[in-house]
C-alpha cells in the first residue's frame, strides 16, 4: 500500500503561531501544510506566502472553501504559494468547473471538500467528471460535537472515484489508522495535533499509526458512558466556556476542597431544614447520580449532614448539591464525598416530607431537570442539559485542548496576553 499521506490543518488565527506549529509538525512527519480557513480569514494570503517560503519542499494546502468566483480565489492562492486549494462539493458547477480551469491554468490541484453535502458518494463522482483532482470526506467540527463521523463518510466513499480520497475530522491516533484502513490517501489532522503541547510528538505518534495501521477497535461504550468518561477529564470552567458561559451555578462550592463529580441528576424539590426527601431520594438514586436539592436556599438550618453523606457514598452516588445549607462539616470533609452547599450551619432540620423527587427545580440559580449531568470541582457546579450532553461534552474537550498548547506556549516563555494577541483583536 502506498503511504498515506499526513496533512496537519492549521486552524488557528494568529499566523506567527501557526508557523510554529508547523515546524513542529514537520518535525514530527507532516507531508502537507493546510493553511486553515480561520488562518486565511484572519491573515489572508500572507498565510500561503509565508508557509510557502517556510517550506518549499512541502505541498501548501489553502482551505478557501470556495464557493464562488472559482476562478479568482483559485488564482489568488495559487499566485501565494498553494499547490493545493479547497473548494466546496456544493458549490454550483459552473463555480466548480472555472475553478478547475484555473487550477489547470495555475498549475495546482483542486480539492473538493464534502462538508455538509447530502449524498457524499453521488457528489463525489460528479466532482470527478467536472476534473476536481482530490476528494475530502469531511465532517466539520460542529457536526463532529453531535456525533457525526467522518470514518462513517469515509466508509461510504471507498472505491467510489478513483482519484486520491482524504478524510479530515477529529481525527486522532487512535481513529487516524481506521482511515487509512477504510481507503484513504490523505489524513487530515487538526487539533489532535495543533492543540497538543508536545506538537511533534503527537505528530510522530499519528504518522507511525497511519504507516502501520491496524485493525480497528470495536466500539463498545455506550453513549452515557462516552459522556462519562469525557466529562471526567475536563474541569467546570472548560464546560463553562464550551456553553459560552451558561450553566453554573450561583454562591454554590464545595464543602470538600478539591473533590469531583460527574453524574445524572436526581431532583429534589424540599423546603427550609426539611430532609426528609433528600434522604429519600438517595434511595431513589442510581450509582454515579447527583442529588440536586433544592432547599429553599435555606443558610439557618440544615437539610444534610454526615448520616446522609454516609448512606449517599454506600449508594455509589458521585455528589451532592444543596441549595441551602449542610452540617457536619468536619465528618464530610474526613469522608472525603463530594457535597456542595451554599452555606454551612449545625442547625438541624426535620423531616417532614414535604416537597417532590425528580421534579424540574432550580438550583444556584439554574434551571435543573432529572437526567441532566452535573459536574462539579473545586471552581463550583455546572449544569448540562441532558438533550445537549454528548455535543457539550465534545466542546469542553476541545477548549481544554486548545488550553494546553497556550499552557505548553507560556512555559517557553510567551504570555497570555502575546499567545492571544489580545490588542489586535480588540473591539474597536
Amino acid at each position: 500500500m502506498k503511504r498515506p499521506v499526513l496533512q496537519v490543518a492549521l486552524d488557528i488565527t494568529e499566523l506567527d503561531r501557526a508557523v510554529q506549529i508547523a515546524r513542529e509538525a514537520v518535525e514530527g512527519g507532516a507531508d502537507w501544510i493546510e493553511a486553515g480557513t480561520p488562518l486565511i480569514k484572519s491573515e489572508g494570503m500572507e498565510a500561503v506566502r509565508r508557509l510557502r517560503a517556510l517550506f518549499p519542499g512541502h505541498e501548501i494546502v489553502a482551505d478557501m472553501k470556495i464557493a464562488d468566483t472559482g476562478t479568482l480565489e483559485v488564482e489568488m492562492a495559487a499566485k501565494a504559494g498553494a499547490s493545493v486549494v479547497c473548494i466546496l462539493a456544493d458549490a454550483d458547477d459552473t463555480v466548480i468547473s472555472e475553478a478547475v480551469r484555473a487550477a489547470g491554468l495555475y498549475g495546482v490541484r483542486l480539492m473538493g471538500d464534502l462538508i455538509n453535502v447530502p449524498d457524499p458518494c453521488r457528489r463525489a463522482i460528479e466532482l470527478e467528471a467536472l476534473g476536481v483532482h482530490i476528494i475530502n470526506g469531511h465532517v466539520g467540527i460542529d457536526q463532529q460535537m453531535l456525533g457525526k463521523s467522518s470514518l462513517t463518510m469515509m466508509r461510504s466513499l471507498k472505491g467510489s472515484v478513483a482519484i486520491p480520497v482524504a478524510v479530515a475530522g477529529g481525527l486522532d491516533a487512535i481513529t487516524a489508522p481506521q482511515a487509512v484502513v477504510s481507503g484513504a490517501d490523505i489524513v487530515i489532522v487538526g487539533s489532535a495535533i495543533t492543540k497538543s503541547a508536545g506538537v511533534t510528538e503527537s505528530t510522530r505518534k499519528i504518522r507511525d499509526a497511519i504507516d502501520s495501521p491496524g485493525l480497528p477497535r470495536e466500539e463498545r461504550t455506550s453513549p452515557d458512558q462516552k459522556i462519562r468518561e469525557i466529562l471526567c477529564t475536563v474541569s467546570t470552567p472548560n464546560i463553562s466556556d464550551a456553553i459560552h458561559r451558561k450553566g453554573a451555578m450561583e454562591g454554590i462550592t464545595s464543602l470538600c476542597g478539591d473533590v469531583r463529580m460527574v453524574g445524572r441528576a436526581v431532583t429534589v424539590q424540599g423546603f427550609a431544614g426539611d430532609w426528609a426527601k433528600p434522604v429519600e431520594a438517595i434511595d431513589v438514586a442510581e450509582p454515579g447520580d447527583v442529588l440536586v436539592i433544592n432547599n429553599d436556599g435555606a443558610t439557618h438550618v440544615a437539610c444534610w449532614g454526615e448520616l446522609a453523606t454516609m448512606s449517599a457514598m454506600e449508594r455509589g452516588l458521585s455528589g451532592v448539591v444543596i441549595d441551602g445549607s449542610a452540617r457536619d462539616v468536619d465528618d464530610i470533609r474526613t469522608l472525603g464525598f463530594p457535597v456542595f452547599s451554599r452555606a454551612i450551619t449545625p442547625n438541624a432540620g426535620e423531616p417532614k416530607g414535604f416537597g417532590e423527587i425528580n421534579a424540574e427545580i432550580r438550583c444556584g440559580g439554574q434551571a435543573v431537570h432529572p437526567g441532566d449531568w452535573i459536574v462539579g470541582d473545586a471552581s463550583g457546579v455546572v449544569v448540562i442539559p441532558r438533550e445537549r450532553a454528548f455535543e457539550i461534552a465534545r466542546r469542553a474537550l476541545e477548549v481544554r485542548k486548545t488550553e494546553e498548547r497556550v499552557r505548553e506556549e507560556i512555559r517557553r516563555g510567551s504570555t497570555l496576553s502575546r499567545v492571544s494577541d489580545l490588542i489586535r483583536w480588540e473591539k474597536k
